[in-house]
């Protein structure tokens, strides 16, 4: 399919700089295509307002705003939390929030007949694998337009001055142009002073940090905060029913309020190189803490071990873009059965960025107090010399051999 035979063409906008910039440069080189923008409410707010005339101003025929919070919570956040799902530290709320919104757009571009899905994402990023394994699920002769992989424009002040050069508004400038991501479940800051290693963030400067403060400029005074789970899944909090998306939401106010969940690392890239990222997750970081803390009482010894170990796998294969594939649906029917039990209540004390244990109760607790106390109980220690005696023995038969042939 050449350039000359797409007529339209729907692209994935957030009204940032590569996408504000995409919707000229694709009527410019695809033969004046119409351009159907598409912004996935993934929970980034204020982001969101005058971005319809925005994108008509800069040459969109029209713009859908399609609000997939629930989704990306319920759907997503919540089966990866469930998991464990860890991605070298990283929370993964760019990760996960890629295959909804890609989904949509599919879902879309079917219903307005359109020739490619566009996307605005880099050919030195994650997300353009993302996006685009997505669609291949979804519509696997689908053309996908990726302007960073063919247009001659080298960085973000390049973008800047072909936006100038269009007219296109713009709401960041060359010192402010963080290189950010932001939805319900985090906000990601990448570029300008973070791309030397030996800079620390920024975190008390004022603008820098968005959805809470640094962990000294926190209150003095803790705050608890109890979240019940049934079968893994969030279901209150302090006492309130809520669904999983409020809770989130509440948790980040907390969270945000006591300097929980910033974190600051280089992370390994699926496109192979080394990327400095600092993330903030308040409420995720809070919710991941209560969770790990109710299996701990819940779970088995060598179910716990075994879904730690596939927790990596399962958080790589939502980092590098596989959501949509048989091993991740398979890991998630694993995780659905460990979580049967997971039922129950904790209680966290939050201080300047800390989360202390502060109780967990679960009807399903395998923790006996009865047979742990150093007091009086049933548990016959005798026992554990004949355990010892045949849980050695290979260690002992070995050195015996050993001996016996001056090893």
């Amino acid at each position: 399919m050449n350039n000359n035979t797409i007529k339209k063409v729907v692209l994935a906008y957030s009204g940032g700089l590569d996408t504000s910039i995409i919707i000229p440069w694709l009527k410019e080189n695809y033969n004046n295509c119409e351009v159907i923008a598409v912004s996935g409410n993934v929970g980034q707010g204020d982001e969101l307002e005058g971005l319809e005339e925005k994108a008509i101003k800069t040459g969109a025929s029209k713009l859908y705003v399609e609000d997939l919070t629930d989704e990306f919570v319920d759907d997503f956040i919540i089966p990866a939390m469930k998991a464990g799902a860890v991605y070298e530290d990283y929370l993964l709320g760019t990760s996960l929030a890629r295959p909804v919104i890609a989904k949509r757009l599919v879902e879309i571009a079917k219903a307005e007949g359109a020739d490619a899905i566009c996307h605005g994402c880099t050919g030195k990023g994650n997300d353009q694998v993302r996006f685009e394994l997505t669609v291949k699920h979804f519509a696997p002769e689908m053309k996908i337009i990726a302007p960073w992989r063919e247009w001659n424009i080298k960085s973000r002040e390049e973008e800047i001055d072909y936006a100038e050069a269009h007219n296109i508004p713009l709401k960041i400038n060359r010192e402010t142009n963080y290189s950010k991501d932001k939805n319900l479940w985090h906000l990601s800051h990448e570029g300008l002073d973070l791309e030397d290693t030996g800079n620390e963030p920024k975190y008390n400067e004022p603008g820098f940090l968005e959805l809470g403060v640094s962990p000294e400029n926190a209150p003095d005074k803790a705050e608890y905060v109890t979240l019940e789970f049934e079968k893994g899944v969030p279901v209150a909090i302090d006492g309130e029913k809520k669904s999983a998306k409020e809770i989130i939401l509440k948790l980040n106010e907390l969270g945000g309020k006591h300097g929980i969940g910033l974190l600051d690392i280089v992370e390994n890239r699926l496109v192979g190189m080394k990327c400095r990222g600092v993330y903030e997750t308040p409420g995720g970081t809070i919710l991941y803490k209560a969770h790990k803390v109710l299996e701990t009482v819940c779970l088995d010894k060598m179910t716990a071990h075994k879904k730690e170990e596939l927790a990596i796998t399962y958080a790589e294969l939502v980092y590098n873009g596989q959501w949509y594939t048989p091993l991740r649906e398979a890991l998630a029917a694993f995780v659905d059965k460990t979580q049967e039990t997971v039922t129950g209540k904790v209680r966290l004390k939050l201080y300047k960025g800390n989360m202390i244990n502060a109780g967990v109760w679960s009807k399903y607790s395998l923790y006996s107090e009865e047979i742990a106390t150093f007091g009086e109980s049933d548990y016959n220690q005798k026992d554990a010399e004949g355990f010892i005696n045949l849980y050695g023995l290979p260690i002992k038969v070995q050195a015996m051999v050993d001996a016996a042939n001056n090893k």
